[in-house]
């Protein structure tokens, strides 16, 4: 009798536990085709170029990259701003641009890379006065790191309600579903299904553990990142090069790393070749 009571109590709660659990269940990410999938994957550097516009002008205003410095963008192998001295061919002058893949050109140090230094400079870094020893701001350098929104832990969480924005550093491989989570909590936002109960202060998004979060939608409008090139800012594109920035971000040597396994791994190939080679003729006249 006991062991009946038990077991009806445990059902019990089970089914009243059913629609908690079900709430806190989120949708799997859409699995997008990003450039830099599988094994030969490689960066799209226009698209990373426009994703760090796309953080530069959205995301900045709440997320930090810690474990970025600017130098980091004109970096080989794959900074996106990675710039190349050129010969002009006409005038014999040196010039320097940003040539995918440095053809016919040599890689300019970060440090002297305009691109960077411009990007660089447009950030107010706090430091301090070597003659005065007072507290200053300056024009950042190519060796600064990203310069954070906020000055503490404190005033980020009193700046958003309590809640702290995350660095986004490393944001894609501390986060299941990598780029591809990313770029759909971006557009996950939307109305709560019937029957779920809103949560004041947070927003809904099927992305989400749970399904409220306290960052509003951060990509409202069409253009709302300004592109240099040619595409369209639309929500969907932004949302997809910002994930693809973040992306490199998290391993900007992504390409260089999946280039030297596949020269290991023909490396190997051929000397397990020669291996089986000398085995055999070494031991050809004896028997097994």
């Amino acid at each position: 009798m006991l062991r009946r009571l038990i077991l009806a109590a445990a059902a019990v709660l089970a089914f009243a536990a059913a629609p908690a659990f079900a709430e806190t269940e989120a949708e799997h990410p859409e699995n997008y085709p990003f450039s830099f999938e599988g094994v030969f994957g490689t960066y799209d550097r226009a698209s990373v170029q426009r994703g760090f516009a796309v953080y530069s002008q959205v995301c900045a205003a709440c997320h930090a990259l810690e474990h970025m410095s600017y130098r980091n963008l004109g970096e080989l192998p794959d900074g996106p701003f990675l710039a190349y001295r050129v010969t002009n061919e006409e005038t014999g002058a040196q010039e320097i641009t940003l040539t995918p893949h440095g053809h016919h050109g040599k890689p300019v140090d970060p440090n002297d890379n305009p691109y960077v230094r411009s990007i660089a400079e447009a950030a107010t870094i706090s430091a301090i006065d070597r003659e005065t020893g007072q507290p200053t701001d300056r024009p950042g350098r190519p060796s600064d790191r990203f310069r954070s929104p906020f000055p503490n832990e404190s005033a980020a969480r009193l700046a958003n309600g309590g809640a702290l924005p995350p660095d986004l550093s490393v944001i894609v491989n501390a986060r299941h579903g990598g780029a591809d989570y990313i770029r759909s909590l971006l557009l996950g936002y939307g109305e709560p299904p019937a029957g779920v109960e809103v949560v004041e202060g947070k927003y809904y998004n099927r992305y989400f553990p749970g399904g409220w979060i306290a960052m509003a939608p951060p990509l409202v409008v069409e253009g709302q990142a300004s592109y240099s090139d040619e595409t369209v800012a639309t929500i969907d594109q932004m949302a997809t090069d910002v994930a693809h920035f973040l992306e490199w971000a998290a391993d900007p040597k992504m390409a260089h790393r999946k280039s030297m396994g596949f020269s290991v791994m023909i490396f190997l190939l051929l000397l397990a070749g020669l291996t089986y080679t000398s085995y055999r003729l070494v031991w050809r006249n004896e028997k097994h």
